[in-house]
């Protein structure tokens, strides 16, 4: 059914616009000459948030900032074991998945870690990457993007915090 339903989505915006007697090709050309612009835009901001990434993982950053942020997470009710994939989640979706699937593999899928894991990984979001897609689509200037991605990182902090309150009671 979803296979079917796209080209009648296309064909049916394409009959629509051939009614009205719309310039559909130059409205396509239009769209793709902006999304390009965009996607222009868009590159220097996606290239400093996965070579961030990159960076803390080769530095050791990542592990001190795990080794030091360990007790506090465990004082909160967050297991000490999260603490990389909370690091990560804000800025790469894909590396917090690895970290989802080494510790689904380390501890099972049953395990009240992997359950904290999981709602962790569920209610937060890549912040900092959506940050940057966002305020580059927006072209919003670094002074007034501060206030934002810091509420963005405290709710999924809190998000993830109260997940594992959670967890623990079910």
């Amino acid at each position: 059914m979803t296979a079917i339903l796209a080209p009648l989505l296309f064909l049916a915006v394409f009959i629509v616009a051939a009614a009205r007697r719309a310039d559909i090709y130059g409205s396509f050309t239009n769209g793709a000459e902006r999304a390009l612009k965009f996607t222009l835009t868009l590159v220097p901001c996606l290239a400093a948030t996965f070579m961030m990434c990159e960076l803390m993982e080769a530095s050791g950053i990542s592990e001190t900032l795990t080794k030091w942020l360990s007790p506090a997470f465990n004082f909160l009710g967050v297991p000490p074991e999260l603490t990389k994939l909370i690091l990560v989640k804000p800025l790469s979706g894909s590396g917090s998945l690895a970290y989802l699937t080494d510790i689904m593999e380390t501890y099972g899928a049953d395990s009240y870690i992997t359950r904290c894991a999981c709602v962790c990984y569920g209610c937060s979001d890549t912040a900092l990457y959506l940050s940057a897609v966002l305020f580059s689509a927006a072209r919003v200037r670094a002074r007034g993007m501060l206030r934002p991605i810091l509420i963005a990182l405290f709710s999924s902090f809190a998000s993830m915090v109260a997940g594992c309150a959670l967890c623990r009671v079910m």
